[in-house]
């Protein structure tokens, strides 16, 4: 019976073997490797460090790193898109928004008052703060040493001029 030779990979460049590669494919729908490792057919008690041990291997951190190159080229995704993203969102979360309630005698929405009669307006602060946080991290103002990193990036937020 013959069998079947595969051609030898470059000298230096190693092929992924049916596994890795299928752990990579895995990895990418939802970035756990446990998860991960587990759909790719690894067995044992011990996937989370079975699948942190293949992100650690040079070949599967490159085929992932490749995919997901490919994913956002196809999707027209980069940094820049990103950022865009994430100030529109802050933009957003900060908009006053009127509290909105029923009223039976009206029979509709009508603007929510408070005891004096001013009327209520509110935010997502929980949004805007996760969606500028993004943007500082991406930017560098978070740094660990505390020493702000100067970026040539300029932000408005809230129709303020922000220099990164």
């Amino acid at each position: 019976m013959a069998s079947k030779k595969e051609a030898k990979p470059d000298a230096g460049e190693q092929k992924l073997t049916d596994k890795q590669e299928m752990f990579v494919r895995e990895y990418l729908i939802d970035l756990n490797a446990t998860q991960a490792a587990s759909r790719a057919g690894y067995k044992g008690n011990n996937l989370d460090k079975v699948g942190s041990e293949l992100l650690g291997k040079t070949r599967v951190a490159a085929r992932i790193a490749e995919l997901k190159d490919k994913r956002a080229d196809k999707l027209e995704i980069d940094a820049e898109w990103v950022l865009r993203r994430l100030k529109s969102i802050s933009d957003r979360c900060m908009q006053a928004e009127p509290v909105m309630t029923f009223s039976p005698a009206d029979k509709a929405m009508v603007h929510k008052e408070d005891d004096e009669g001013n009327k209520l307006y509110q935010f997502d602060s929980n949004g805007a703060n996760k969606a500028t946080e993004m943007i500082g991290k991406h930017i560098g103002f978070f740094e660990k040493d505390n020493d702000q990193k100067k970026a040539d990036v300029i932000l408005t937020i809230g129709g303020k001029a922000v220099n990164g």
